[in-house]
């Protein structure tokens, strides 16, 4: 029996995040923005390591699952818009009411700030509507910052732009 399910889902889990240490203690996630890196699998990448400006990202060796020193990290979105596998996410919970996810987006249209856009879970699920804003871009990938409400930040690893004509 596999131990990750997400080995045959190909989705990976809060829980299974948690248990291989790569969700921030809460009290972290609550003091401003932080980087998540949903990178499970070891695999020869390490581009988030050179791309982070305070060296908070460390891979022992090259195969290694990339950690996060979260006491560290600024929250920059740089291991964002580098990442090949779009794994890397800034989550800021330090508001009472709202949260800001910054993921990467390299679908068309592009988001424009006001969006309002369709969060979606990493399994592809609409969860909800998030506002844009902040949109940028950098090594041709898209990183967008889009408000959530606080109980979804864990949660959206998407959004789905609706244009209409």
């Amino acid at each position: 029996m596999t131990r990750y399910q997400f080995r045959k889902t190909g989705v990976i889990t809060l829980e299974e995040l948690k248990s291989l240490g790569l969700l921030p203690p809460e009290e972290r996630l609550r003091k401003g923005p932080v980087a998540i890196l949903e990178c499970p699998e070891p695999i020869p990448c390490n581009i988030c390591v050179d791309a982070c400006p305070v060296k908070a990202i460390r891979i022992d060796k090259i195969i290694d699952i990339p950690r996060v020193d979260w006491n560290r990290c600024t929250g920059c979105g740089n291991c964002v818009a580098i990442c090949p596998g779009l794994a890397a996410f800034v989550v800021d919970m330090s508001r009472d009411d709202r949260a800001y996810v910054t993921l990467p987006h390299e679908m068309l249209p592009i988001p424009r700030i006001g969006d309002e856009v369709i969060l979606l879970g990493r399994d592809g699920r609409r969860l909800g509507k998030g506002k844009v804003v902040r949109v940028w871009e950098k090594n041709r990938t898209w990183v967008v910052t889009v408000e959530v409400p606080k109980d979804l930040a864990l949660e959206v690893r998407a959004i789905w732009v609706e244009r209409k004509s």
